[in-house]
C-alpha cells in the first residue's frame, strides 16, 4: 500500500518517514542545502508479514504545489502532517482541501513536535486539527501525538499504518493496468527507466506495455516494486519499470501514462460530477477557466456548467470540462480543479462520461441520467444506471471507460440482459425497450420516405441513418440494420433498404416491351440518352421514358442526370473505381476519375455527383469522399 504525506512546510513530513522507515526521502542537493522537500521524495517500511509500506514525500511549500499534486494521483491514504507547536497552518487547509476533492477515503493525522509543546497546548493543538479535519469530509481521522526526535508515538503510528491496508488494491488489480509516470531517469547498463504508482491491474516482466505521449510500444525487461526486485507489481504499489523499445528519455515526461494496451484517442470534452469545496469563498462560473490536475498531469481548460450558471462553494454540481490539451481519462477519475491562478482549490471532479453528447446537454431527463450515474458506486450500478438512462452502450468503450479487460467486462453480471449486436471490434448493447423504439423510428422513417418518394426503392444505409437516427453512433445504426434484414423488418435489394410491402413490379405490358430493351444495355460502357435509346429500340420516346423510370426503382438501370441512364452492372463498376481511388487516395476527382474510368470529364462529374447525391459519397470542395462503402 502507498502513503502520501501531505501538510505544511517545516511540520515534519520527512523527518517523520525518516523515523517510520529509516530512509531520508530528500535526494536532491538543493533539498539538502535549504532543509525542506522540493520534489517528491521515496521511503519504504518492510514489514515482518512480507509486504512493505511505501511512502511518497511530499512538498509542503506553496511554491512546490504542482509536485505535491503530482504524489498523491493514485494514492489511497494520506498522512497528513501537523506539527503541535504551530497547529494548522495555510498549506495545511490547502492540502486538505486537495485531499478531500481527489476523494481518498483514507487520511491519518501526525501530530509531530509533540515534545515541543505542554499537554494543555497539545490538547488544543488536537482540538483544532479534528475540527479541520471534520469539516473537511474525514472527522473520524485517528490522530496520533509523535515526536521525530524522541520516537515518542512513532511506533504507534507505524503499527496503525499497517493496519490499513485493505481490499481495495486487490480489487483494482483486477482492472487494465495503469501507471502514471512521475520520474524518467537513464542507468548505467540498464538504459530507461520509469517510475510511479499503478491505479490499476498488474504488470510482469517481459509485459508489453503502451506509453502514452511517445505512443510507442514498450516492452518491461525488469521491475521494482515497492523498491524490491521482482516479476511482478500491481495496484497500489509504487513501481520502477525498466522499458525497452523505440523511445528515449527526452520523448517521456512527467503524466504520461504506461497502460496495458493502446487507449482510445484522449478526451478534451467529459462529463463530470463537481463537488465544490467548503471554504474557498469563490464560486465556479460558467465558462470559468481552470487549472485541472489527473495522475501526473497538469493541463488548463474551462467548465462548462449543466445546472445554472454559477455553482456555490460546499455544493455539488454537474458539469463538462473543456480541456486545452487531451487527457487519457476513464469513468470515476478524479481530477482536482483550481482557479484561473492556480492558487485556490475549488472542486474535485469525478468522471462521469467520456463521450459527451453535443446537444441536449442541459435537457431535466439528461441531467436526472447523470445524477444517477454520479451516485453509482460500482460497476454494476453504472451499468443499471446507463440502462436506465436507455444509452446505448459499446461493449469496447464500457470495458475502457470502466477499466476492466474485456473479456473480464463480458462477464460482468448485469450485461446479459442487454440485446447484443454488431462484430469484430464494434458489439453493442442496449436493452430492449431501446432496440425496439430504435427499430419502430426506421420503420416510421421509411413509411414516410415511401410515400413522399414512391417511385424510390428506398434509401442507403448511411442516408436512411441520417433521415431516422441521426444522433446514434453510425456502426450502431447499421448493426440495427442488419438486424432488422436478417428478421425480416427490412428489405436489402441491391444495397438500397425498404419495408417488406414496398414492392415494385413490371405490368405485363412493360414487361414485355423491358425484354427488347434490356439487350441495348449489354456490355455497353457509355449511358444511354432516352431518344437515342428510343431510337434504337424502335420506341416511342414518351413511352421508353415511362419504362425507364420504372426500370430505375426497381434496380434495372440509373439515371445519373435526368434521361441518361446506365445499367446496374455498369454503375457497379463505376463505384467500385470511386472505391478503389478513395481506399487508396483518400478521395476522389474528376480528373483522376474520369482516366479510370475512360469517360470525358463531364460525364466523370456527372457521375460522381450522383454519388454525392444517393450517399455513396461526399463532396467537400472538388474532392469525394467515401461515405457509404455498402451501396453498388
Amino acid at each position: 500500500m502507498i502513503f502520501a504525506t501531505a501538510g505544511h512546510v517545516d511540520h515534519g513530513k520527512t523527518a517523520l518517514l525518516r523515523a517510520l522507515t529509516g530512509t531520508d526521502a530528500d535526494r536532491l542537493p538543493e533539498e539538502k542545502r535549504r532543509g525542506m522537500t522540493i520534489d517528491l521524495g521515496y521511503a519504504y517500511l518492510p514489514l515482518e508479514d512480507g509486504r512493505t509500506l511505501g511512502f511518497i514525500d511530499v512538498p509542503g511549500h506553496e511554491k512546490f504545489l504542482g509536485n505535491m499534486l503530482a504524489g498523491v494521483g493514485g494514492v489511497h491514504h494520506a498522512l497528513l502532517v501537523v506539527a503541535a507547536d504551530d497547529g494548522p497552518m495555510p498549506q495545511t487547509r490547502e492540502h486538505l482541501a486537495i485531499l478531500q476533492g481527489l476523494g481518498l477515503p483514507g487520511l491519518t493525522v501526525a501530530l509531530t513536535k509533540a515534545d515541543l509543546v505542554t499537554a494543555a497546548g497539545l490538547a488544543e493543538a488536537m482540538a483544532a486539527i479534528q475540527r479541520l479535519t471534520a469539516g473537511h469530509g474525514y472527522p473520524d481521522a485517528p490522530l496520533f501525538a509523535v515526536s521525530s526526535l524522541t520516537g515518542e508515538g512513532v511506533p504507534a503510528l507505524r503499527a496503525h499504518l499497517a493496519n490499513q491496508a485493505d481490499g481495495w488494491a486487490a480489487q483494482q488489480a483486477q482492472r487494465r493496468f495503469r501507471l502514471a509516470v512521475d520520474r524518467v531517469f537513464s542507468l548505467s547498463g540498464a538504459g530507461l527507466v520509469v517510475t510511479g504508482t499503478a491505479f490499476g491491474g498488474r504488470v510482469a516482466v517481459d509485459d508489453t506495455l503502451f506509453l502514452t505521449g511517445a505512443d510507442v510500444p514498450v516492452r518491461v525487461r525488469s521491475l521494482h516494486a515497492q523498491n524490491r526486485p521482482a516479476q511482478a507489481g500491481q495496484a497500489g504499489e509504487r513501481i520502477a519499470l525498466n522499458l525497452v523499445g523505440n523511445v528515449s528519455r527526452e520523448q517521456i515526461r512527467r503524466g504520461d501514462w504506461l497502460l496495458s494496451e493502446a487507449p482510445p484517442a484522449p478526451r478534451t470534452r467529459v462529463t463530470v460530477a463537481l463537488d465544490l469545496l467548503p471554504g474557498t469563498g469563490s464560486p465556479i462560473s460558467h465558462w470559468q477557466p481552470v487549472h485541472l490536475y489527473h495522475g501526473a498531469r497538469h493541463v488548463t481548460g474551462r467548465i462548462a456548467l449543466l445546472e445554472g450558471d454559477i455553482a456555490h462553494p460546499g455544493g455539488h454540481t454537474l458539469a463538462e470540462l473543456d480541456l486545452d490539451i487531451p487527457l487519457h481519462l476513464a469513468e470515476r477519475d478524479r481530477l482536482l480543479v483550481r482557479d484561473g491562478t492556480a492558487r485556490h482549490t475549488l472542486a474535485g471532479a469525478s468522471v462521469l462520461e467520456l463521450r459527451p453528447p453535443q446537444r441536449g446537454k442541459r435537457r431535466p431527463g439528461r441531467l436526472t441520467h447523470l445524477r444517477t450515474l454520479a451516485q453509482a458506486a460500482d460497476d454494476e450500478s453504472a451499468l443499471m444506471a446507463l440502462q436506465a438512462g436507455q444509452q446505448a452502450l459499446a461493449l469496447t468503450d464500457f470495458a475502457w471507460a470502466r477499466q476492466w479487460p474485456s473479456a473480464k467486462a463480458e462477464a460482468l453480471p448485469g450485461l446479459g440482459t442487454l440485446i447484443r449486436t454488431g462484430r469484430g471490434q464494434e458489439i453493442w448493447l442496449s436493452t430492449p425497450q431501446r432496440w425496439q423504439a430504435l427499430a419502430d423510428r426506421v420503420q416510421a422513417r421509411l413509411a414516410i420516405l415511401h410515400a413522399e418518394q414512391p417511385d424510390q426503392l428506398g434509401a442507403g444505409r448511411a442516408r436512411l441513418r441520417r433521415l431516422a437516427l441521426p444522433a446514434e453512433p453510425e456502426s450502431l445504426a447499421f448493426a440495427l440494420f442488419d438486424a432488422m434484414v436478417g428478421d425480416g423488418r427490412l428489405v436489402n435489394s441491391r444495397g438500397w433498404l425498404h419495408l417488406p410491402e414496398h414492392v415494385l413490379s413490371f405490368e405485363a405490358s412493360e414487361a414485355r416491351l423491358w425484354e427488347k430493351v434490356a439487350p441495348h444495355f449489354t456490355d455497353r460502357t457509355d449511358p444511354w440518352w432516352v431518344r437515342d435509346l428510343a431510337q434504337a429500340a424502335g420506341s416511342d420516346e414518351d413511352t421508353l421514358r415511362a419504362l425507364l423510370r420504372k426500370a430505375a426503382r426497381l434496380g434495372h438501370v440509373v439515371a445519373v442526370v435526368p434521361d441518361r441512364y446506365y445499367s446496374r452492372t455498369r454503375l457497379q463498376a463505376l463505384a467500385e473505381a470511386a472505391r478503389v481511388i478513395a481506399l487508396q487516395d483518400g478521395f476522389v476527382e474528376a480528373a483522376g476519375y474520369r482516366s479510370a474510368i475512360g469517360a470525358g470529364r463531364k460525364l466523370a462529374i456527372q457521375v460522381l455527383e450522383y454519388f454525392d447525391r444517393v450517399g455513396f459519397t461526399r463532396r467537400a470542395g472538388d474532392r469525394h469522399y467515401l461515405r457509404e462503402t455498402a451501396l453498388f
